[in-house]
């Protein structure tokens, strides 16, 4: 199942193919996003398959339907089927990985371990090859074979989930994998790296990468604060942000929006003229940012009166005659209408392995003026075994 393309459809990877032993999203991210910029990607699945692909079953939805999420990150991809819990699966898996310029997986190191396949055996038979190992923790210490869902690794065991609320409040969760492609993101970096320093020394390279350690840099701001002075200014409600002109505020027909006023002397007067109040920075409680500061509460509660009186619409076009900076709180639903993300060509069709049609979000670079779309759809489980099995005959000289 490919794709019609454009007769030039030259990627930066072409020509590179990547063995991908990985379930869930966090590693399959990582190879989809490779896939999309060119390199031949090669999914080994166990018989039972990635159990991503009943991601919906798992939560206990009995009809069959379309499953976005395995599509999103698995679409560009060629799927085989390798029983790695037998010795003829382990020696194809073997001829694989000889075939390639790079293995990612995000099985678990003493899962690895027992099959040979974890780094440092792996490396042993081929050292050319960039191996790019993904765990929740990391590949020492303790917690090196904990397993590590983005909800833990990322997000709890990394202080985000309590950080990002007032004290009082429960812990918060992300939705949606975020951890899972932020990690995605910092393993692809990794191998794309370490594919160039091999075009350098023509030797291979081992990237290890977790959800935890890139979790620990997503709040390293906060992080380096608490190790460098001891403690955190605490969260507080809306209505007592230090910072009125960075904060959320709703209007007439219910409709949310954040000022993004960072340096709030700078766009205060802008804010009080869309109110209609040009004067405001002659209030001597709102003359400087530290009176802002100050008078905080009194501020949010004037501006939460004034956005009040109107709906959203109207407030877009007097920011944008007051050069106020600003950005609507969307739901999924308008964000899937956003003419800015229609524009860059941020959402993809794609068809999967039953031949249902869904729509997946596109990597977020482009290149040479472009957004890439994937060479195939989304691969049924096992899809390309026969046509893989046969490439690897071909290449021993078997017939």
């Amino acid at each position: 199942m490919t794709v019609d393309r454009q007769q030039d459809d030259r990627r930066p990877l072409d020509g590179i193919r990547v063995v991908e032993l990985t379930q869930w999203i966090a590693g399959p991210s990582a190879a989809g996003l490779l896939a999309d910029w060119g390199a031949d990607v090669v999914k080994v699945e166990a018989p039972s398959g990635d159990p991503q692909r009943g991601f919906l079953a798992a939560l206990g939805v009995a009809k069959k339907l379309p499953n976005p999420s395995f599509a999103q990150d698995n679409k560009g991809k060629r799927s085989v089927v390798l029983d790695l819990n037998t010795d003829d699966g382990l020696r194809t898996f073997d001829r694989l990985l000889a075939t390639a310029d790079v293995f990612l997986t995000n099985w678990r190191p003493n899962a690895l371990e027992r099959l040979k396949l974890d780094p440092t055996s792996v490396r042993e038979r081929h050292p050319t090859l960039v191996i790019a190992s993904q765990t929740g923790y990391g590949p020492v210490g303790p917690d090196r074979d904990t397993p590590g869902y983005d909800i833990g690794a990322f997000i709890a065991r990394t202080g985000m989930a309590r950080t990002n609320r007032p004290e009082q409040d429960d812990p918060v969760n992300l939705k949606g994998g975020i951890g899972d492609h932020m990690t995605g993101i910092t393993t692809c970096m990794a191998v794309l790296a370490a594919l160039m320093g091999r075009e350098r020394t023509g030797e291979g390279q081992v990237v290890e990468t977790s959800l935890f350690q890139t979790g620990l840099y997503a709040v390293s701001v906060d992080l380096a604060t608490q190790m460098t002075f001891g403690r955190l200014a605490r969260m507080r409600p809306r209505t007592e942000l230090s910072t009125p002109l960075v904060n959320c505020y709703k209007t007439a027909d219910e409709k949310w929006f954040y000022l993004i006023g960072v340096e709030a002397a700078r766009h205060l007067p802008g804010v009080g003229a869309a109110i209609g109040w040009p004067d405001i920075t002659d209030d001597e409680r709102f003359s400087t940012a530290p009176r802002m500061m100050e008078n905080k509460v009194e501020l949010i509660r004037l501006l939460d009166e004034a956005f009040a009186t109107q709906d959203l619409a109207y407030w877009a076009q007097k920011f944008e005659e007051f050069d106020v900076w600003w950005a609507p709180c969307q739901t999924m639903a308008e964000v899937a209408q956003d003419p800015q993300a229609l524009a860059l060509d941020s959402f993809i069709p794609v068809t999967d392995g039953d031949g249902d049609n869904l729509m997946t979000i596109a990597a977020p670079v482009i290149y040479n003026g472009s957004t890439l779309k994937p060479r195939r759809m989304v691969p049924a489980l096992g899809e390309h075994t026969e046509e893989i099995l046969a490439e690897l005959d071909a290449a021993s000289g078997q017939p």
